[in-house]
């Protein structure tokens, strides 16, 4: 693959983005994001590159000819490209993210499997996503108190975990400090949330299950749990402090700094 069909590879892989033949150019693309009513220019590249990604089967035109995009296969080859050393194979087959927890050193988790990072990409009928950053962090926030805390109960054994004072007991005091100002965090922040929607926040930031799992549990009506997990986070943002939006003045007063 040339250096070209590369990037242009990179740039159909991103959300909403497509390919069209240039009008003004006999071998060119445009590569627009967005839908057809408002999108935004993402470069230009030669139809040559296009054809290259076709004959790779990384990208195929729409029945009308008019739109090129970015194939499964070519987003899995995207994935392989951006995986970490020794992590091609899975990244292929699996949305691998990086989470920061409560260890020493990050870890990679399939985002599929994350309702929160599902929840924020996934967008309404409104083409608004179903949380907004602000909810989402405060939910990742959340998530790694509880996953710092070990206050869910273990399905097995967990080689990699590390053992407070030597010893292999739960004693809660022999609890390092990081893991006692975790479970007082969580505490706190369940508590401003409210008992009616702490349930809801640890089933879903906690035990990771989705909004459909949460809704057969709780056997509540289809897309509940969407409605309720927004109100929820919402809460848990606002006992945060993480604003939805920036608030101020519109300009700010001049200030002149004399010798």
């Amino acid at each position: 693959m040339t250096a070209e069909a590369a990037r242009l590879l990179a740039r159909l892989g991103e959300a909403g983005a497509y390919a069209r033949r240039d009008p003004l150019s006999e071998d060119g693309l445009l590569v627009r994001r967005g839908g057809d009513g408002v999108s935004v220019g993402s470069g230009r590249f030669s139809e040559t590159a296009g054809r290259a990604l076709v004959d790779a089967d990384l990208a195929a035109w729409d029945p009308a000819g008019a739109k090129l995009t970015i194939s499964p296969a070519g987003q899995a080859r995207l994935r392989r490209a951006q995986a970490p050393d020794g992590m091609a194979y899975r990244a292929q087959h699996h949305d691998l993210t990086v989470i920061e927890g409560g260890g020493s050193e990050p870890t990679l988790r399939n985002a599929s499997e994350n309702p929160l990072a599902w929840m924020v990409r996934r967008r309404g009928g409104d083409g608004a996503p179903l949380i907004d950053p602000a909810a989402f962090e405060a939910g990742e926030r959340l998530r790694r108190d509880i996953t710092t805390a070990a206050m869910l109960p273990r399905m097995g054994a967990e080689l990699g975990a590390p053992r407070v004072d030597g010893g292999g007991a739960r004693d809660p005091a022999a609890a390092s400090d990081q893991v006692i100002a975790a479970r007082q965090r969580v505490r706190g922040a369940l508590d401003a949330v409210g008992s009616d929607l702490s349930g809801l926040l640890i089933d879903l930031c906690g035990f990771l299950k989705g909004l459909e799992r949460i809704e057969a549990e709780r056997r509540w009506p289809a897309r509940s749990a969407k409605v309720v997990a927004r109100i929820a986070l919402g809460r848990l943002a606002e006992h945060y402090g993480l604003a939805r939006e920036a608030t101020g003045p519109d300009h700010g007063r001049l200030r002149l700094w004399r010798a």
